[in-house]
């Protein structure tokens, strides 16, 4: 019985949480990542090999928390790779493109692999998700709507954000939501 009594956590250690970042290939996952811990926009694009990795430390009240959040590449080739990224997952980035409606679409698919991966025994309902809606500064392109994507969200108990890696619109907003 004692085996599963938590430890107690010495006063001032970090507590760890793990953030994952899901969504199609070029929508701007990792440029995300980068402007929230490295305060910085990559415009060149380069694909994600398997999974890409940020930290961040956040305080909330008297407790430091580092952030881990692993950067899914989204192409379907690395599968294999991210299927053992899900579990103890405490928190889920869902992004797609505005301007790619495809990438909206495919945000089912996604839940669909990330509770396929989980398996019957697996509890989604503890982690947190957010939707992300990226590249809102391309605003001539954007072919979904902010009120299709927020009613998306709010349809399945998510968080709804717009985003623009490049400007850094929304980016801690969306973080510290």
């Amino acid at each position: 019985m004692e085996a599963n009594v938590p430890k107690r956590k010495e006063p001032g250690k970090s507590l760890r949480i793990k953030v994952i970042s899901m969504g199609n290939a070029e929508v701007g996952k990792s440029c995300i990542i980068k402007r929230y811990c490295e305060k910085r926009f990559v415009s060149k694009y380069l694909a994600t090999i398997g999974i890409d990795y940020g930290v961040t430390k956040v305080q909330v009240r008297d407790r430091e928390i580092k952030v881990n959040i692993f950067d899914m590449a989204g192409h379907p080739f690395f599968y294999e790779v991210r299927n053992e990224f899900y579990k103890d997952t405490q928190g889920v980035i869902l992004v797609y493109d505005v301007g790619q409606k495809d990438s909206f679409d495919a945000l089912d698919a996604w839940l669909a692999e990330m509770k396929q991966d989980l398996g019957p025994h697996g509890n989604m309902e503890n982690i947190v998700f957010v939707v992300c809606a990226n590249k809102i500064d391309c605003a001539k392109h954007r072919c979904v709507d902010e009120s299709e994507g927020r009613l998306w969200a709010e349809s399945k108990g998510f968080l709804y954000f717009e985003t623009s890696a490049q400007t850094g619109e929304g980016i801690n907003e969306m973080f510290q939501g």
